[in-house]
């Protein structure tokens, strides 16, 4: 499953959509907005893409973690808009029958959404300027 979403991630539904009897493990990564980056103080995040293109992008991500890993599910749910300090800006979940594999895959998964998905982020500092990091530019 994959989303784009302007509102609050709801982490219990992230949760609730990847459980099933046959994963005996479920892994939830949330990005979060930090107050904090190196020595500068951040006020706070705006994210936007191109949104068919990222969805298109973000599936095929989906589809190669499946080839790779034996998941009974993923979700995958990033924010749009302006975000504050503390807010989640992307969940990822996975369960799987075996906790290794779900915790590879989940790992796997946020890496490879940072370096090749179009979701632009600007990082408005709390001294009033700002600055664009694209994919593959962060940590």
């Amino acid at each position: 499953m994959i989303n784009l979403t302007r509102d609050t991630i709801d982490t219990q539904q992230v949760l609730e959509s990847v459980q099933d009897t046959r994963a005996g493990a479920v892994v939830l990564f949330l990005g979060t907005t930090r107050s904090i980056t190196g020595d500068r103080e951040t006020g706070s995040l705006d994210y936007d893409c191109y949104e068919s293109m990222a969805i298109r992008k973000l599936e095929q991500l989906e589809a190669e973690a499946r080839r790779q890993w034996d998941v009974v599910e993923i979700n995958i749910v990033h924010r749009l808009g302006h975000l504050l300090p503390g807010e989640a800006s992307v969940a990822i979940a996975v369960s799987s029958p075996h906790r290794g594999t779900a915790f590879e895959c989940g790992q796997w998964l946020i890496d490879s959404l940072k370096e090749d998905i179009p979701i632009w982020k600007k990082e408005n500092w709390a001294d009033g300027t700002h600055q664009w990091v694209h994919p593959g530019m962060e940590d």
